[in-house]
């Protein structure tokens, strides 16, 4: 009986191993292929955005409400004028996109900040997802609270 026992784990043990090979292989095949194409699209369904055009549209005033992103948010979106505005920089792109997103869609609201994403379109939110997302941020995590 013990052998029987045995025998099972160890052709159990075999065909897992066989299957994590195999997904390892796919795993590799896909990173390489994957590092040799641009990406196509966030994961909030944008097309894949432009740090130097997200930079540029984070400084321009919106036609509408004359402000831009910076003017609330701070240089790189690190300094916000007033405390209960977020720091931008350091935030995860896809984050921002899909918060921006919300905004412009009606999903979310803000006095300010529904206003300021009316009229933004895909291209220009995965721009300011992909700028402030790439700025090196201030944020700190509870550990760092003294």
């Amino acid at each position: 009986m013990t052998k029987k026992i045995l025998a099972i784990a160890l052709l159990t043990a075999a065909v897992a191993l066989v299957g994590c090979s195999k997904s390892e292989e796919a795993s590799e095949e896909a990173a390489a292929e994957a590092g040799t194409h641009e990406a196509q699209s966030s994961s909030a369904g944008l097309p894949a955005g432009n740090i130097a055009a997200g930079e540029k549209f984070a400084s321009a005033k919106n036609a509408k409400t004359g402000q831009a992103c910076v003017d609330c948010h701070g240089a790189e979106g690190n300094a916000p004028i007033d405390a209960s505005y977020p720091k931008l920089a350091g935030q995860y792109g896809d984050y921002i996109a899909h918060s921006l997103q919300a905004y412009r869609d009606g999903r979310r609201e803000h006095a300010l900040m529904s206003s300021q994403a009316a009229d933004l379109t895909d291209q220009q939110i995965s721009d300011l997802g992909a700028y402030f997302g790439s700025r090196a941020g201030h944020l700190k995590d509870l550990h760092g609270i003294q």
